[in-house]
C-alpha cells in the first residue's frame, strides 16, 4: 500500500485545492500580450550564504505569514535555481528511481468499497493545471487528477515531454528526499529558504516583473507578458542579491518544515518549524503538511498573491503537482 500517495489522492477527490492559492478571483476576458525573453544558461553550483539575521514573515497580506519577527539562521549552502528535470533524469539513470506518480494506488487505502471511487483515481498519475474552458471560481475547474502525468510527462501522457532545463514537478516528499540523500544535501528549512530568498531586501506585496507570476486575471486570462504561460526554465529571470533564481514564481518550492498558521514568535534562532503533533493545515487537516514558499506561476494579484519571499502554504507530503518543486541546501559543500 503506497499511503503516501493514497493521502494525497484522498485530499484532491475531497477538495481539488492543489494550487497552493487561495483568494477571490474576477473572470474578465483579454488577449495575450506574450512578450519574448531570452533565458541564459545557468550553472548549478550551489552559492555559499553567511548567517545572519533578518526579518522573517509578513503581517499585511495572508494572516499565516505573520507575525514578522527578527530570525536568524546560521551559514548554509543553496542551490542556484529549482532542482531541474535534467538534474533529477541523472538521479532516476542512476539509481532506477520510481517516483510516486508513477506508482498506482492500492484501492483498499480509501477506506471505501472499490465502486465508490472514481478509477482514475486508482490510476498511476498526478494534479494538473487545465486552464477553464469558461470563466470559474472553482477549483475543480482549474486543477484535474491527470492518469500518466508525472515529472516526465508533466502535462499528461497526451502533453510535451519534460524539458531538461525547467523545474521537475510532480514530486512527493519522499520522492525529494530520495533525491536529496543520493545528491548529499537536504531540504532547506523555511527560515533558510526565506533568508535565501529576501537577501536583505525590504518586504513588498508588488507583482514582481523579475518573477514568472500570473498576468491577468487568473484563471481566465494570462496576458504572458512575462513570456511565459506556464513554468519557464531556470535563468530566464535576473537572480536575487544572493545570486539565486526564481525564488519566487516559477514553481512552489517544499521546504523541510512541517505546516502550522503563523510563526511562533519565540522561535528566533535557526527555527525548524513545529512538531509533528503541533502542525496543522488547515486545507489537509487529517495529516502534517509541509511549508512550500515562493508561490508560482499561477499566481496573480487577483488571486494567490504570493510571489513573494513570505508567503507560505501546506503542502500535501503524499502527491505532487504541476506548480510545485524544490532545491537542496547543504551544510558543507557538494561534492
Amino acid at each position: 500500500m503506497d499511503i503516501n500517495k493514497t493521502i494525497g489522492l484522498t485530499a484532491l477527490a475531497a477538495c481539488l485545492a492543489v494550487a497552493g492559492c487561495e483568494g477571490e478571483t474576477d473572470t474578465t476576458t483579454a488577449q495575450s500580450e506574450q512578450v519574448a525573453r531570452t533565458c541564459a544558461a545557468i550553472g548549478d553550483t550551489p552559492v555559499r550564504l553567511e548567517g545572519g539575521t533578518f526579518a522573517m514573515g509578513q503581517a499585511e497580506v495572508y494572516a499565516e505569514e505573520g507575525p514578522v519577527r527578527q530570525t536568524t539562521v546560521d551559514g548554509f549552502w543553496i542551490d542556484p535555481h529549482e532542482v531541474t528535470n535534467r538534474q533529477f533524469a541523472a538521479f532516476v539513470e542512476a539509481t532506477d528511481y520510481v517516483t510516486l506518480a508513477e506508482k498506482p494506488v492500492d484501492p483498499a487505502a480509501f477506506g471505501v468499497s472499490e465502486e465508490q471511487i472514481p478509477p482514475e483515481l486508482l490510476l498511476p498519475g498526478s494534479a494538473v493545471f487545465t486552464p477553464p474552458e469558461r470563466p470559474s471560481n472553482r477549483y475543480s475547474d482549474w486543477w484535474k487528477y491527470v492518469p500518466g502525468a508525472n515529472w516526465k510527462r508533466p502535462y499528461g501522457p497526451g502533453g510535451p515531454e519534460a524539458q531538461p532545463d525547467e523545474p521537475v514537478v510532480h514530486l512527493g516528499w519522499e520522492d525529494m528526499q530520495a533525491y536529496a540523500l543520493w545528491k548529499g544535501g537536504r531540504m532547506p528549512t523555511e527560515a533558510e529558504w526565506e533568508y535565501a530568498a529576501s537577501a536583505g531586501q525590504p518586504a513588498t506585496t508588488e507583482q514582481p516583473e523579475e518573477a514568472n507570476s500570473w498576468q491577468g486575471v487568473f484563471p481566465a486570462v494570462n496576458r504572458e507578458t512575462d513570456g511565459f504561460r506556464g513554468i519557464a526554465p531556470v535563468g530566464c529571470y535576473a537572480p536575487n542579491p544572493n545570486g539565486l533564481y526564481d525564488m519566487v514564481g516559477n514553481v512552489w518550492e517544499v521546504t523541510a518544515d512541517l505546516f502550522r498558521p503563523g510563526h511562533d514568535p519565540a522561535d528566533t534562532d535557526n527555527p525548524r518549524g513545529p512538531s509533528e503533533n503541533q502542525a496543522y493545515d488547515p486545507l489537509n487537516p487529517g495529516f502534517p503538511s509541509r511549508v512550500m514558499k515562493g508561490g508560482s506561476y499561477l499566481c496573480a494579484p487577483n488571486y494567490c498573491q504570493r510571489y513573494r519571499p513570505a508567503s507560505r502554504q501546506g503542502r500535501d507530503p503524499g502527491m505532487g503537482a504541476s506548480n510545485v518543486g524544490f532545491r537542496l541546501a547543504y551544510d558543507m559543500p557538494p561534492a
